[in-house]
């Protein structure tokens, strides 16, 4: 049995505003990944991590295969019609990755346009990770990002899909959000990033010419702005827009047009947010919180030469605070919106008239603890749209809407073998926060759980991301050995709409964490929770970090995942990935008194002497939205910290990929049996204990 290892300490001093802040561990991400002395390290923690998890590898592959029993292998994914093709994606039994393929609508054989497994194999990389695809308008090529590395970098394909070879050499160090084609199939929109992988410059590729001879078509010099660009429901249209938390700024190109353009059409105008625009016809539709719509708000412009002028906007739904407004898609002769009400995703349909539109009628479902949005939609003539529908039960399930009647049919449901839903109860219930706010946590158990029971608890909470109620295998394996799998519903999400959202970012931030560990706290007082396991990642990993700080005690085990935990230094540098886009997340730490908000909650340095629980953290050596080093860095300082009577404390560290782990879908399952078999040593008290190591 091997050591825990300890990092050398290297001791920083960073002075801030007058406040010192010690840092022996500063090193990590100074030297950076590729440094003899840190890789060194990080293998150490993995060395250290094998050697703990030694006499859990058997439960770990039962858990591995308990997942792999309830996955259909062998599965092809809902076709979406795009053109004269039905494309989809399929996945052979015993193959990692998926194949893209597409049938004629007019009949004839499928096609096969990119098998991973194969070009993993033929290129021999280690994962694989296809961001968008996007046929030309006549189907004739066919393009993808493509990132290999888990950096977020993508290489740009083109497949001429009569001769099944690429159609010019791939374009490089393209940004993942971007990619659409001009009308006439001879041209492709992209992005780049600035030297911080900041989307800043959005570009026009002519094929057959030299990426250097590419067209700029806009770039955005403020480092809190991001751009962004997408095609109009009826394709004959560039949006691109230019967008911070609390502003964006759009501008639009015709796509029929050779050499076109990008034209200003709504200004930006900071705290006046316009999320979603498009239009067809003789007019623009957004979505806006202008004029206190906070919740937001269905308004309409007519189209004309210039910019739009607010005094011309009319409502087509007017702002109901009840009613949060998230998204739409337009179709000729209708309008589909999504939105929340009551805590719970909905949906309403408005039938496009000569004059306008008509009522919003609400999409109308048997349960309301569901989760529904509207999915890839790609017919502008279409009478139905793709829907997508789920719950912490019911697997989920591709829909057809149909706009006018509102019924649905069934296009496929997840099939998950071995799986009987109606052993499986799930329920929401509601805690008091500690400054009497209420809030709502969603759980999942078997029917014949005696309670109390040892529970997980899963929490996010920031950028307004909601952790809706949805099924994932994930959870069974411990489901089924009679735990309670729990989500709280904490601020920073927009489970409860905008407001929600709000109160739990900036100089709210810290009702975040608060939630969470009220949520724990109540889970034992009223008897559902015998023990409480924490787990979260990315920005949940920092609610994670915060809830251990607070409430050390609580915890048997946590789980911070690729763990955003070193606040302060991350946002005191504008040089990495995300920095200079989120201060409206948590603040700018150069002024004082948010850095003051900050301090006070950031993880790593709020980490003091105490008896710590289990801790599980994990991350990507390639990761470019939480670097490898923060993690790093907590898990050195909590082994110094620890107290005796202390948990184990251990780091993961894949390699190979970054913020989403591994690409293939096998490892991917086997990461989730190495967490639980960890979870379940540590409940059961057979972790090997820090001296035993």
């Amino acid at each position: 049995m091997t050591s825990a290892p300890r990092a050398a300490r290297k001791g920083v001093l960073h002075d801030m505003h007058g406040v010192q802040r010690t840092d022996d561990y500063h090193w990590l991400k100074t030297q950076g990944r590729a440094d003899p002395e840190v890789l060194a390290y990080l293998s150490a923690e993995n060395a250290h991590l094998d050697a703990v998890m030694a006499p859990l590898r058997g439960t770990q592959a039962a858990i591995y295969q308990e997942l792999l029993s309830h996955v259909q292998e062998q599965d092809d994914q809902p076709e979406v019609v795009r053109g004269a093709y039905a494309y989809f994606q399929r996945t052979l039994e015993g193959q990692a990755h998926a194949i893209f393929m597409r049938r004629p609508l007019a009949g004839g054989p499928e096609e096969t346009l990119l098998d991973l497994n194969a070009l993993k194999v033929r290129e021999g990389l280690e994962n694989v990770w296809v961001y968008r695809a996007v046929p030309s308008p006549d189907g004739r090529l066919w393009a993808y990002l493509l990132d290999t590395t888990g950096q977020e970098v993508f290489g740009l394909r083109v497949l001429d899909t009569a001769t099944g070879e690429l159609a010019e050499a791939p374009l490089t160090g393209l940004s993942g959000w971007v990619l659409d084609w001009n009308a006439g199939g001879t041209a492709l929109y992209y992005a780049t990033d600035d030297a911080t992988q900041r989307p800043d410059t959005i570009w026009r590729h002519t094929l057959g010419q030299p990426q250097t001879q590419d067209e700029r078509l806009l770039h955005e010099p403020d480092p809190t702005f991001r751009v962004a660009a997408a095609l109009t429901e009826d394709g004959g249209t560039l949006r691109l827009v230019s967008q911070s938390n609390m502003a964006q700024e759009w501008w639009v190109l015709d796509t029929a047009q050779d050499g076109a353009q990008p034209t200003l059409l709504l200004a930006r105008e900071r705290g006046t947010e316009i999320p979603v625009l498009t239009g067809a016809g003789d007019h623009w539709l957004a979505l806006t919180n202008h004029g206190g719509a906070d919740e937001f708000k269905l308004v309409r412009f007519p189209k004309r030469a210039g910019t739009l002028d607010w005094a011309d906007a009319q409502d087509v739904l007017p702002y109901d605070p009840a009613r949060h407004l998230t998204g739409l898609h337009l179709f000729r002769h209708h309008l589909l919106l999504a939105g929340r009400e009551g805590g719970f995703t909905r949906l309403w349909v408005l039938a496009r008239t000569p004059g306008g539109y008509g009522p919003a009628r609400r999409v109308e479902f048997p349960e309301d603890s569901v989760t529904v949005r509207i999915g890839a939609n790609h017919v502008f003539d279409a009478g139905s749209a793709r829907i997508v529908f789920t719950s912490l039960t019911r697997p989920v399930e591709h829909l057809d809407l149909d706009l006018d009647s509102l019924n649905t049919t069934l296009v496929k449901a997840t099939p998950v073998p071995g799986y009987d839903a109606s052993l499986y109860v799930s329920e929401q219930t509601w805690i008091t926060a500690p400054d009497g706010e209420r809030v709502p946590v969603s759980l999942l158990r078997r029917r014949d759980t005696a309670l109390p029971a040892l529970t997980l608890l899963y929490g996010y909470g920031s950028y307004g991301f909601s952790m809706d109620p949805a099924f994932s295998i994930s959870r069974l394996p411990l489901v089924d050995r009679g735990w309670v799998y729990a989500i709280a519903h904490v601020r920073g999400g927009s489970e409860l709409g905008r407001r929600w959202y709000d109160a739990g970012r900036l100089a709210h931030k810290m009702n975040t964490f608060t939630d969470f560990v009220a949520a724990g706290e109540a889970l034992k007082a009223d008897g559902t929770a015998r023990e409480l396991v924490a787990m979260g990642r990315s920005a949940g990993g920092l609610l994670m970090g915060a809830a251990l700080n607070l409430r050390p005690d609580l915890w048997t085990a946590v789980f911070p995942g690729v763990p955003f935990v070193d606040v302060l230094s991350t946002m005191l540098d504008d040089s990495i990935p995300l920095t200079t886009n989120e201060y409206d997340e948590w603040g700018n730490p150069n002024h004082e008194e948010q850095y003051a908000v900050m301090a006070a909650y950031s993880p790593y340095d709020n980490l003091k002497a105490a008896r710590y629980p289990h801790l599980f953290i994990s991350t990507g050596l390639n990761d470019p939205r939480v670097a490898y080093w923060e993690p790093a860095k907590f898990a050195a300082r909590v082994r110094d910290l620890a107290q005796p009577g202390s948990g184990v404390t251990v780091l993961k560290t894949i390699m190979g990929a970054g913020h989403g782990g591994s690409s293939s879908r096998y490892e991917y399952l086997n990461e989730i049996a190495e967490e639980y078999a960890y979870a379940l040593a540590a409940v059961d008290g057979t972790l090997p204990t820090p001296d035993a190591l």
